[in-house]
């Protein structure tokens, strides 16, 4: 049997790779311990706030040329403004319902759901009062170490399958409260990895260290992988592409989704001169 498969063999029945460093038995009564696998095997620390944060690594903030990340100290940068927009939106969402982590996604690719996903943390991490999370759970085309020129691995997957701890899996951009989870070493079975109670019961623990954890994640039409992470999210965002996005594409993909905790849409793409009207007169008037 494969690496992987071993891997994943060991995970379910020892259960989730521990968050922490190990702690004394005495401590493991407490609430902050949860059994898993349905109580087989030793209790494991699904609590990830704290001090824990603390042991992550630095790296600096060097994105790729191609990367596209917006300037968002810039006031004047007219697609900087419509992420803070969106921003806004999302954090007003949250003052009605519990929502701390959010799926995005497209029908198709190409469509820029991994342009707003990273946009998106970086709007919310400017923000310097809250923790944000931006994972890579596209395990099939991961791509934001690219853009951020970090190590892929270890990530996501190596998590999983109980190959490193939660911090070692882990960077945090200098300077900033994000927190990047890149999507790990390869594998050959996403969906079932994605599948195991570990990753439900990390969905579940990440809202205790992080306001918002935000998700890049496959297409909704080429796999299965982002249908089953919107039933772990709190809500979706689904990013379509002006221009580009048939509407029979937009209807199978909320089908495929159920309508189900869709935030909703984001249309990429838009025109500068469409954009940049609805600024002009306030900034120069304010000049």
């Amino acid at each position: 049997m494969s690496r992987v498969h071993d891997a994943l063999r060991r995970a379910e029945q020892g259960g989730l790779p521990p968050l922490e460093a190990p702690v004394p038995a005495e401590e493991s009564r407490t609430p902050d311990y949860l059994p898993v696998n349905g109580g087989a095997g030793p209790p494991v620390r699904l609590n990830i706030h704290g001090g824990m944060l603390g042991e992550v690594r630095l790296v600096p903030f060097h994105p790729a040329p191609e990367s596209h990340l917006l300037d968002l100290s810039n006031s004047h940068e007219t697609p900087a403004e419509e992420f803070r927009t969106l921003r806004t939106r999302l954090n007003h969402l949250q003052t009605l319902q519990p929502l701390h982590t959010v799926v995005v996604t497209s029908p198709s690719p190409a469509e820029g759901k991994t342009f707003t996903a990273v946009n998106l943390a970086l709007a919310e991490a400017h923000l310097a009062e809250s923790s944000v999370l931006l994972g890579d759970f596209d395990l099939r085309r991961p791509i934001i170490h690219n853009l951020f020129q970090i190590e892929r691995a270890p990530g996501l997957s190596d998590y999983l399958m109980g190959q490193c701890t939660f911090p070692q899996a882990l960077r945090r951009l200098e300077g900033m409260n994000l927190y990047l989870l890149p999507a790990g070493s390869p594998v050959k079975n996403p969906l079932e990895l994605l599948n195991m109670r570990q990753a439900k019961a990390l969905f579940e623990e990440l809202p205790r260290s992080f306001n918002w954890a935000i998700f890049d994640t496959p297409p909704l039409l080429f796999s299965a992988d982002a249908n089953l992470l919107s039933t772990m999210a709190d809500g979706t965002v689904l990013v379509v592409k002006i221009g580009t996005t048939t509407f029979d594409n937009v209807t199978r993909a909320m089908q495929s989704l159920c309508e189900n905790n869709v935030l909703g849409i984001v249309a990429n793409g838009a025109r500068a001169s469409e954009l940049y009207s609805k600024y002009t007169y306030y900034y120069s008037k304010s000049e």
